[in-house]
């Protein structure tokens, strides 16, 4: 028996971890994980002992700030509908 191609209800089913709800809980994580290497970045340039260590705050907050924007991207894109179909 074939799929319908013509199904009465098309809304798309999302995944609990996809929605938008926890996208946006997500992505206040994110926020708050770039605040904290923000921080950090700042705590190195002022004390030349951890100079050294500023990579690990750096690398929290460009993957935090990078992960941030796919998940918006991902948020403009649902609400716009412009998101592909799979």
């Amino acid at each position: 028996m074939k799929l319908d191609q013509n199904p009465v209800f098309r809304r798309i089913i999302v995944p609990w971890y996809d929605s938008e709800n926890a996208c946006l809980a997500f992505m206040g994580f994110l926020a708050a994980v770039a605040i904290f290497g923000a921080i950090g970045l700042s705590v190195t340039r002022e004390d030349p002992a951890y100079a050294e260590f500023a990579w690990v705050p750096g690398l929290l907050l460009v993957l935090s700030a990078t992960i941030f924007a796919t998940c918006g991207i991902r948020l403009i894109l649902r609400r716009t509908g412009q998101r592909p179909s799979r």
